[in-house]
């Protein structure tokens, strides 16, 4: 799919422009992408897999130095912060946690107050009670004297998620957040970052939970941004056809007002209409 050019460039908190990461080999694994992500909001990336989700979301918090554009939080270039003082302000839940040695829960979420802190500079009780509070709101205080390497990987996503909270950042930088876990914490874990008032920029494989946690999304494809929006403008069956080559139903919930993607697995990569229906009753509620 072709890379979209009429793309707005609207202001926010953190802010990508044109940022670019190329392999030596000369390919492109994320292409001129702009994206912009304001406090309060939480912003999807969506995408077939290899479409440069992961690749972008470390360019933006550090992890890789982009080889083309800039990553600009409240206007300051990142590429100018040491990685303490990023740490400070971005915080980050990866895809797959490391088994990292023998820590235990609780040492894995006090690492997230190591940016805040000198070196070997002790926790404090506020720290201690940050650690606590974390654990208890992604639903892990019971896990807090267990080795983080013998944890399921659903229980390591949730102990990575308090890690970032105690962090206290500006944004949250989430890639693949509900990766492992049940429907039931899958929906507890994005209501929750949804609430907490920070920028939050999170890569989804679930197109339906994307439009329903999701302010607004960016579809990318071989690392272009092929669109972005609200998920009821991005979200259409011939999107999904033409980005993913799937046949697919997009109609908006009656209970939740949001749309919701009905794949059809006979008809693979045959264009559907698939436009958004009518709006669900007003009141619909979101998180």
């Amino acid at each position: 799919m072709k890379p979209r050019t009429d793309l707005p460039r609207t202001e926010g908190l953190l802010r990508a422009e044109d940022l670019t990461y190329e392999i030596p080999s000369g390919r492109r694994l994320v292409d001129a992408v702009s994206l912009s992500v304001s406090a309060g909001e939480t912003v999807g990336l969506v995408g077939p897999n290899g479409s440069g989700k992961t690749t972008l979301l470390r360019c933006v918090y550090g992890a890789l130095r982009p080889t083309g554009g800039r990553v600009l939080l409240d206007g300051d270039d990142l590429a100018d912060a040491g990685a303490k003082a990023r740490a400070r302000r971005i915080a980050t839940v990866p895809q797959d946690g490391q088994a990292g040695f023998e820590l235990t829960v609780r040492q894995i979420v006090a690492m997230g107050r190591s940016p805040h802190k000198r070196f070997w500079e002790a926790d404090t009780a506020a720290d201690e009670e940050l650690v606590r509070g974390a654990l208890e709101r992604v639903g892990a205080a019971d896990l807090v004297g267990r080795s983080f390497a013998r944890l399921s990987g659903g229980e390591r996503q949730r102990v990575l998620t308090a890690r970032a909270l105690v962090q206290e950042p500006a944004v949250l930088v989430l890639d693949e957040p509900t990766n492992h876990l049940d429907i039931r914490y899958q929906l507890e874990i994005l209501g929750l970052v949804r609430g907490l008032g920070t920028a939050n920029l999170l890569a989804l494989h679930d197109l339906t939970l994307a439009a329903y946690y999701c302010d607004r999304l960016y579809v990318l494809d071989a690392g272009r941004v092929v669109a972005s929006g609200p998920p009821k403008d991005v979200l259409t069956g011939e999107l999904l056809a033409e980005v993913y080559g799937v046949a697919a139903e997009v109609a908006v919930h009656p209970a939740t007002g949001a749309p919701t993607v009905t794949y059809l697995p006979g008809r693979i990569g045959a264009p559907l209409p698939g436009q958004i229906g009518e709006p669900g009753p007003q009141g619909a509620i979101r998180p």
